[in-house]
């Protein structure tokens, strides 16, 4: 029979465990590491994660082809071809996803009616974009406890971030032609051309994950509707788990779903639909785990200057 005395170690360990994880608001003191995490833990339970994690997947699903169709309609204007976009996509997306939309844009590439398509998508991609900003400024200001701006105000942010959206994705798509090109003539002036091949490999290598980590940025920087504004370094820590977790969640989707999951045997050609709304769920819970972040550092920044004075 065990001991009174060996009993009380281990109903301690559990009363800490408990306390720390189901915490009283008000006794949670942010200013310490403790405190910190307590906070995130107490917004985690606050802010329906996956709830708003499945609603983004949605808006984020009906965006995602009208973006894709018009910025391939764009491809003619800027000279690039359709292996331009794949490079791209294989960078930022599960091979999966990739495979799943290759077959699309290749219909859309060999389409003659590109300036139909072109009109089309953009009266798509605004609105439907701007349904995805829509629920994404939610969950942001859920995470901060304040409410968003009037819906006129929502819309015209939604407007702005997706073109800046497709604007840096132009971008994207663009340096690894006219980058490779100047930089190599550059180069190759000052006879160390052999050289700018392996600084090249290692941009391009960084380009995708940079891109990423600026979109995040002003979207967590702009966004939430918080008094006082948010300054851009304290969006720093969730932008960087965001830009992590989103790069991690591309090479460890791809794994699983190539080594662990048997998913496409289960549920045969419709797998690839099923493969990309999981992960726009998992990539929209990434965005809303970020805003909560960078939440919790707001408050203790706030709570750190209310304490000096």
């Amino acid at each position: 029979m065990v001991s009174e005395d060996k009993k009380l170690p281990a109903k301690k360990g559990l009363n800490w465990i408990t306390s720390f994880l189901f915490p009283e608001k008000s006794k949670v003191d942010i200013t310490t590491f403790k405190g910190l995490i307590q906070d995130l833990i107490l917004r985690m339970y606050a802010v329906d994660v996956s709830g708003l994690g499945a609603q983004l997947a949605y808006f984020f699903l009906l965006s995602f082809f009208p973006l894709l169709i018009f910025l391939v309609a764009l491809l003619p204007l800027l000279n690039l071809n359709q292996e331009h976009v794949f490079d791209f996509m294989q960078s930022i997306v599960p091979t999966e996803v990739f495979l799943l939309t290759q077959g699309a844009l290749v219909d859309i590439l060999t389409s003659t009616n590109n300036g139909g398509i072109l009109s089309i998508s953009i009266i798509g991609t605004i609105w439907s974009a701007s349904r995805g900003v829509d629920a994404l400024i939610k969950a942001l200001n859920e995470a901060y406890e304040t409410e968003p701006k009037n819906g006129f105000i929502v819309r015209a942010w939604s407007i702005v971030f997706t073109i800046a959206l497709v604007t840096i994705i132009l971008i994207a798509l663009t340096i690894p032609i006219f980058g490779f090109r100047y930089g190599y003539q550059f180069f190759e002036n000052l006879g160390v051309e052999a050289s700018f091949i392996t600084i090249w490999t290692n941009i391009q290598l960084f380009l995708p994950p940079l891109l990423i980590f600026i979109v995040l940025l002003l979207l967590y920087w702009i966004v939430p509707n918080t008094e006082p504004r948010l300054k851009i370094l304290s969006v720093l820590p969730g932008t960087i788990f965001s830009t992590v977790a989103w790069v991690v969640l591309i090479y460890a989707f791809s794994y699983y779903i190539n080594n662990f999951g048997n998913i496409f045997s289960t549920y045969g050609s419709i797998a690839s639909v099923i493969v990309l709304m999981l992960w726009l769920y998992f990539t929209g819970m990434i965005l809303i785990y970020g805003g909560l972040i960078n939440a919790t550092f707001q408050s203790r920044r706030l709570a750190m200057k209310e304490r000096k004075k």
